[in-house]
């Protein structure tokens, strides 16, 4: 069976933030470690790779130095069920890291989440195009997406 694994390249900080995923997510575990040997690129015994699972979403993390830098072209969304669940995760990935527009935020490590209430999408979905263009409209001026917000925007008259 075929699957997609995200493959995350860290300088020298893949260990620190896979510990960070997994005291963010509820259902997170490591799952491997590959160390680096003699006549590898990194100091031998150091973490070279590093496997993990957040809500059964498998990832990997490689310390491989400075050629690459992680950049927000490519993000991971997180669907939440409740404000409650936005509000956990844009905090603890906030921390320490940038917020940005319409449920964006970049962790510490350069790395970028969309914590998106499921909601949205039936919000953004709604059959009246009015509805639908005022509950865009609040998004776009979000940081952090509010439920509340976004409903009494679909409902105003």
């Amino acid at each position: 069976m075929t699957h997609v694994t995200p493959f995350l390249w860290f300088d020298q900080q893949a260990e620190e933030a896979v510990h960070y995923y997994i005291a963010t997510f509820k259902n997170a575990a490591i799952t491997d470690i590959v160390r680096y040997g003699e006549g590898g690129m990194g100091v031998p015994g150091t973490v070279m790779t590093i496997s993990f699972e957040l809500d059964g979403q498998p990832f990997t993390a490689l310390n491989g130095g400075p050629t690459y830098q992680i950049n927000p072209a490519v993000s991971f969304v997180i669907h939440c069920a409740d404000q409650a669940e936005v509000d956990h995760y844009w905090e603890r990935l906030g921390d320490g890291g940038k917020p940005g527009p319409c449920g964006w935020v970049e962790d510490r490590f350069g790395v970028t989440w969309q914590v998106v209430p499921d909601e949205l999408i039936a919000l953004l979905a709604d059959p009246a195009p009015e509805r639908a263009e005022r509950v865009t409209k609040a998004m776009l001026a979000m940081g952090k997406l509010d439920i509340p917000t976004l409903r009494r925007a679909r409902d105003e008259v």
